[in-house]
């Protein structure tokens, strides 16, 4: 077994090498500290809109109230929040979190048939959902449990005038509401207006409590719920913290949140450690938009960011984002996909900041591994075990391998799931014998301590018995200065098994595949060439932006 408390004494002074998982608290206790010292703060902005944290306290209560009084629902009961980054979200979720009952976290993009499964799969009681999306819903909700449905819109949050007009412009202007009918469904304005005098006794909760299904595996096989308790989810937030290692102040942070909130890195990066550290998230909504985007980044002097690779490359590629103010700016993760080399480099020859690569699963809360704050290069590393993680490289039995060869990297700490919902049978299959869960991701660490990830087992390319990693290729051809975005697929072949096939976005309109393979050639050996370009105007991705190397295998064999 590899330990981390080495490492982590020799990357810099002051860094907890552990914490201690019984000391700390539900994750609502984090609110009611914030709004007791720093009530005036700002919690969130959105839409020019500001709420603090004493107005967003007593909110929360006041979505926990009517679910317990109003709904009759219980300790337990899982509720979906179907919503992307608006205030409702943060004030649904710790309303649902207060009243001691399960946040069951929704993509507001999924199908009907998606949407069914989660919901049935989950058992939800309840949902959150935005009008945009309530004909989803209509489709599948009687083939669910759902017995309440609080259908927010857009505007709700904001002061009447402004609401009212972003509610007219979406329904009657850009026609982005579908009209829909469920029966006993309440408005989100009319469910906190009479909750307004209810009274919520609140009990002490459980660390052990779940806190969250978030589901997870849709791009690898069924959607599983991971069950995150509230000491899994609580743990992280100090392990960041630790990390961090106090740069962070108390109700001073502007940190630019553009990933979907119901997204675990978003979840517990933005919006659970900023309530710890009483910041301000700036809630992107359409961050799909990039003009917008950045215009709303013109009005901020942001000290933190997330984001993925291909959110970064297009900001970077971007015309105004060289205006942003980046003097301020303190820390950018970049996790849910590689970084690569290329866009690290620009990002701190831009900002004067490192892009600091973080890892981590939905399973795992998520952070496992973060790279130094200080780093002046990309270096191609996830970084090192953050407090109280162990690591190991596995072989296919799970047993560990010796440092600087090649397996699968299992992770153990507080943070890590205590399994799937429902589903023993793949909790067993998640963990080795010593109980380390399996990430699914080839990995070495060498004598230092840092890991690099090598690549999805599932995505690994084999041509003629080498292995060959997506990862590695599309670093490469991400350094081409005529390419904005690549993807790397292995096909069948019937000399090799399989060969390297790359899918690729131009920069250049006159970027060529000659030109590609020429620059493929002087960096890699002959095996992991690529023997295919196909050129195309996007990539599919996720809702987070990170590319789906699947969907492009499937469409490639069929």
């Amino acid at each position: 077994m590899t330990q981390n408390r080495f490492w982590q004494s020799s990357y810099e002074p002051g860094v907890p090498t552990e914490i201690d998982p019984e000391k700390v608290v539900p994750l609502v206790d984090y609110l009611t500290q914030t709004a007791a010292n720093y009530p005036t703060a700002i919690a969130f902005s959105n839409f020019g809109h500001q709420l603090n944290y004493r107005d967003f306290e007593q909110q929360s209560k006041q979505f926990a109230a009517g679910l317990v009084s109003r709904y009759g629902l219980s300790a337990g009961d899982r509720v979906a929040v179907m919503l992307p980054n608006l205030i409702q979200y943060p004030i649904a979720v710790y309303g649902i979190l207060r009243a001691g009952m399960v946040v069951v976290n929704v993509n507001p993009l999924y199908t009907p048939r998606e949407l069914k499964h989660q919901l049935v799969d989950s058992q939800s009681k309840a949902i959150v959902v935005l009008e945009n999306f309530a004909h989803v819903l209509e489709q599948v909700i009687t083939e669910t449990q759902i017995e309440k449905t609080i259908v927010a819109r857009a505007g709700d949050c904001l002061p009447k005038v402004k609401g009212f007009l972003i509610n007219a412009v979406l329904k009657y202007v850009k026609k982005a509401i579908p009209s829909w009918s469920i029966p006993d469904a309440e408005s989100y304005l009319s469910f906190m207006a009479k909750n307004q005098g209810q009274t919520l006794k609140e009990e002490s909760i459980d660390l052990d409590t779940i806190a969250f299904l978030q589901y997870t595996g849709g791009t690898t096989g069924v959607p599983k719920g991971v069950e995150l308790t509230h000491r899994n989810v609580s743990s992280n937030v100090q392990q960041g913290l630790g990390w961090c290692l106090g740069r962070f102040k108390h109700g001073k942070e502007v940190a630019i949140t553009a990933l979907p909130l119901y997204h675990i890195f978003s979840l517990t990066a933005n919006l659970m450690f900023m309530v710890a550290v009483g910041g301000n998230c700036v809630l992107i909504t359409n961050p799909r938009d990039f003009k917008g985007f950045i215009k709303e980044l013109r009005n901020w002097k942001m000290t933190y960011i997330t984001g993925v690779n291909t959110l970064y490359a297009a900001l970077l590629n971007t015309e105004g984002f060289n205006k942003v103010d980046f003097s301020e700016l303190k820390l950018t993760m970049g996790a849910g996909m590689a970084v690569t080399s290329p866009v690290a480099r620009d990002w701190i020859a831009l900002t004067g900041k490192p892009l600091v690569e973080v890892y981590g699963l939905s399973e795992t809360s998520p952070a496992v591994c973060m790279n130094r704050l200080d780093l002046e290069d990309y270096n191609g590393f996830i970084g090192l075990p953050i407090a109280s993680t162990d690591l190991i490289i596995a072989d296919d039995d799970g047993n560990p391998v010796p440092v600087g060869e090649q397996g699968e990297l299992c992770v153990k700490g507080p943070q890590v799931t205590k399994g799937y919902w429902q589903r023993p049978d793949e909790t067993a299959k998640a963990f080795t014998q010593d109980g380390y869960y399996r990430t699914g991701d080839y990995a070495t660490i060498n004598e230092q301590g840092y890991v690099k990830i090598l690549d999805r087992k599932k995505d690994m390319i084999i041509v003629s018995g080498f292995n060959v990693y997506p990862n590695e290729i599309e670093d490469v051809v991400s350094g081409h200065p005529g390419v904005l975005e690549v993807a790397a697929v292995g096909i069948e072949d019937d000399k090799s098994g399989e060969r390297v096939k790359i899918f690729v976005c131009k920069k250049q309109p006159d970027l060529s595949e000659e030109d590609l393979i020429s620059w493929c050639r002087e960096r890699m050996t002959s095996y992991k060439l690529p023997k295919e370009v196909e050129f195309r105007d996007e990539l599919p991705k996720s809702t987070v932006g990170k590319i789906l190397r699947r969907s492009l295998r499937d469409e490639t064999a069929s």
